[in-house]
């Protein structure tokens, strides 16, 4: 392997084990907001979002937050469209910084400025995605999606999307599609790009 091969060997390494991170953080902090009491792994939170929100008439605000967690979360986390992720991640933080400013907590702005630090960084490690957007060439060719992959990946979203009402009818049924879910996305990324 020559020098440079291993440095992209190293860079995308970084670059997936932080889109894996920041993705579970947020899939999951998402999913224990939306979940029928909460009853879903989630090391951020809090999971009490909307009862707080609702206080102030944002009630809907706080669900939209959690369902954008878990979208942008699984974007991240299967890594396909992970660089969409990044992009929706930046916005998605501001908004919750301005929630927990807004209501003096504390801590709170310091763990999101440690993941935006982190989102920086694949954003850094993807500029040669994203210059074009800006106007930029940088003579990358993006690979081909198989639409079989991509439908397949969507199904697997859509089955977790769907968990999160189920979750309120039952449980066992909600974890399941859940695990159905992440396990066609895992088979999605095998079937080619």
């Amino acid at each position: 392997m020559t020098l440079s091969m291993k440095k992209l060997f190293k860079l995308t390494t970084i670059r997936n084990l932080t889109c894996v991170f920041l993705g579970f953080t947020f899939f999951t902090s998402g999913m224990a907001k939306l979940y029928v009491d909460h009853a879903f792994i989630g090391f951020i939170g809090p999971v009490w979002l909307e009862d707080e929100l609702s206080k102030f008439d944002l009630g809907m605000y706080a669900r939209f937050i959690g369902y954008a967690q878990v979208v942008i979360g699984y974007l991240l986390l299967t890594i396909r469209y992970s660089t969409l992720g990044v992009v929706m991640l930046v916005p998605l933080v501001g908004n919750i910084f301005m929630v927990t400013v807004s209501m003096n907590w504390t801590g709170t702005p310091y763990v999101l400025a440690v993941l935006l630090v982190m989102n920086a960084l694949v954003l850094w490690i993807d500029q040669k995605l994203l210059l074009p957007i800006v106007g930029f060439n940088t003579h990358l060719e993006v690979p081909k999606q198989s639409s079989r992959a991509v439908l397949i990946w969507l199904v697997s979203l859509a089955l977790i999307i769907l968990s999160i009402n189920i979750s309120y009818v039952f449980q066992p049924m909600a974890y399941f599609m859940v695990i159905l879910g992440i396990g066609l996305a895992i088979w999605s990324s095998r079937l080619g790009c």
